[in-house]
């Protein structure tokens, strides 16, 4: 299931996700060489947090105690072969981590070095014109909260939203979805990571989370943050996960990001073919 993406709502984006990691040496081989993303060359470049940008979105990887997200990201990857050989190649220096991958009909799923679950798919009309991306991240949730989880959206955050089957879909942004699936197995307790959204009605947001006394950090003109989903009749929390909210006016926002080909070499290498073009 995954919700209206012809509907606009508030939320026009989803930009990154945030999990930290403790070594980025290993990140870097990760993230970089066998995923084939691009590390931001100009922000974040130090030690204590690296950007990883996929198309028009991101991961925000901060140093330190690895968090765990409770559920998958999916991510558009053109080229399933080159994607495999990648991970083939990096295999070895990661034999002592968590780092693992197979391939499934539609996707090739990815294990990180330290457990997040990745789905890799080929570009298709499931995700628009989508050719490098982050179409949508996945949760898993307490049973019977799913359709408790779209309704928080839909009048909270004025985002379109459904739910059925066990599943909540959010509308949050062109071809990117929140999907929050249904579970009876025991969850770990949350860690602290976060995704962050880009929203149109940032007032009108705020002011409907504060109704609720929902907003749990306020970062100044442009950004504020929640961190519980609840029921709106019982205000009991059905799901934690922090949600970064910027407004439109954020200086980030639309950022143009550099994305390089990564089948380019210095052995094959074609002029002019540095960059991945997304259209």
């Amino acid at each position: 299931m995954h919700a209206d993406t012809t509907t606009a709502g508030s939320i026009v984006s989803l930009e990154h996700v945030n999990v930290r990691i403790p070594d980025q040496l290993l990140a870097t081989l990760f993230y970089v060489t066998g995923l084939g993303l691009t590390r931001d060359p100009y922000m974040m470049t130090g030690l204590g947090n690296m950007w990883i940008n996929i198309g028009r979105s991101q991961f925000h990887l901060p140093t330190g105690e690895p968090q765990l997200l409770r559920g998958h990201v999916g991510l558009v990857i053109a080229g399933r072969t080159a994607l495999l050989e990648r991970l083939a190649g990096i295999r070895t220096r990661l034999n002592d981590t968590r780092f693992a991958f197979r391939e499934h009909a539609d996707h090739v799923e990815v294990i990180s070095p330290w457990g997040n679950i990745l789905r890799c798919f080929e570009p298709s009309p499931r995700f628009g014109a989508m050719q490098l991306g982050l179409p949508y991240v996945e949760f898993n949730v307490p049973a019977g909260s799913a359709s408790g989880i779209a309704r928080f959206y839909r009048e909270l955050l004025a985002a379109p939203a459904t739910a059925g089957d066990g599943v909540a879909c959010v509308t949050v942004g062109p071809h990117q979805n929140l999907v929050f699936r249904e579970t009876d197995t025991p969850l770990p307790g949350y860690d602290g990571h976060h995704v962050q959204v880009y929203v149109r009605d940032f007032a009108g947001t705020r002011k409907r989370l504060e109704q609720y006394h929902l907003v749990s950090e306020d970062n100044g003109p442009h950004q504020y943050r929640f961190i519980d989903i609840i029921d709106l009749d019982r205000r009991q929390k059905l799901f934690t996960i922090e949600h970064e909210i910027r407004s439109l006016t954020h200086p980030l926002h639309a950022r143009p990001l550099v994305n390089r080909n990564p089948a380019q070499t210095n052995r094959d290498y074609v002029p002019g073919a540095d960059a991945l073009s997304l259209t």
